[in-house]
């Protein structure tokens, strides 16, 4: 169920603002400079990160300005940088707002020239979180080494094969029951925020990003039922790697593992929610017609 909640009351006023900066957009770092002295000025203590900072915190589990727990993270790059962001401001249920400096902004909420009027909205307290669905992944190891817990997929997780010209062999179990076995350059399983990503390239279904379901799409499979599945978030789904050859985990483009024959991958709806801040004029489907150039004919 979508939670949308104007964020202006005494017990949850704003007083740390974290910036996640790409690197290597030099109109991310002015843009970045103009917020700081905005919120200053306001009275607002402000940290700063950059995206590869974060996905190395991803990769190692050192520690980062974001995850001292701030009131609000601010994204200042693509989609790519929105989702570091998210990484780390999930566990805190930190919102964030996305400044686009991308190609794609589809998780994005301001363009650079609305920055000034949305910060001056976000001082007033004129604004709602929205919050959507994130996706907990967890891979016990066949050889005894236990359960390890990752990072949550904002976007989505993926299981694909490892060497180039090879497919894997995958067993996919719903609530507990098999599923089928696939034959595949891979499986993902995303959250409708991720359907237009990878999932979308991949013949998935659009979904609606404030949805409470789970999508699971093979990636070029060996089957007759090539389909997605959009499955209930009670539905925890289990993905069980077989025979000799290794495949690769990825969360969200930057997080990965190694799986050997055996290891099993666990998705089920996050604990947690993703909190994006937004404005209320956004609209997905007008962003999704424009980003892929589409009209009536």
């Amino acid at each position: 169920m979508l939670a949308r909640l104007p964020l202006n009351r005494e017990d949850e006023a704003m007083s740390s603002v974290l910036f996640v900066v790409h690197p290597d957009r030099a109109a991310a770092k002015s843009l970045a400079s103009e917020a700081r002295l905005m919120c200053e000025a306001h009275g607002y203590e402000v940290a700063e990160s950059d995206a590869l900072d974060l996905a190395e915190v991803g990769r190692t589990g050192a520690s980062s300005p974001a995850q001292d727990g701030h009131d609000l993270a601010v994204s200042f790059g693509g989609d790519g940088t929105m989702l570091r962001t998210l990484q780390l401001a999930l566990p805190h249920r930190t919102p964030v707002l996305g400044i686009n400096l991308g190609r794609m902004g589809y998780l994005t909420e301001v363009e650079p020239a609305g920055m000034a009027a949305a910060f001056e909205r976000l001082f007033s307290g004129d604004f709602l979180v929205e919050e959507r669905l994130a996706i907990d992944v967890a891979v016990t190891r066949a050889d005894g080494r236990g359960t390890t817990l990752c990072s949550p997929a904002i976007n989505e997780a993926i299981v694909e094969r490892h060497a180039a010209g090879h497919t894997i062999r995958v067993a996919v179990d719903i609530s507990g029951v098999r599923f089928l076995t696939y034959v595949a350059d891979g499986l993902l399983v995303c959250t409708p925020t991720g359907s237009t990503a990878y999932n979308l390239s991949a013949r998935g279904p659009v979904v609606s990003p404030t949805m409470r379901a789970v999508v699971l799409t093979p990636v070029a499979p060996h089957l007759v039922f090539d389909r997605s599945l959009v499955l209930a978030p009670e539905e925890p789904i289990t993905l069980t790697l077989l025979e000799g050859r290794t495949a690769t985990l990825v969360i969200d483009g930057s997080r990965s593992l190694t799986l050997s024959e055996g290891d099993a991958v666990v998705c089920r709806a996050g604990e947690v929610d993703a909190r994006f801040i937004t404005f209320g004029g956004r609209d997905f489907h007008a962003v999704l017609r424009s980003r892929f150039s589409l009209s009536d004919r």
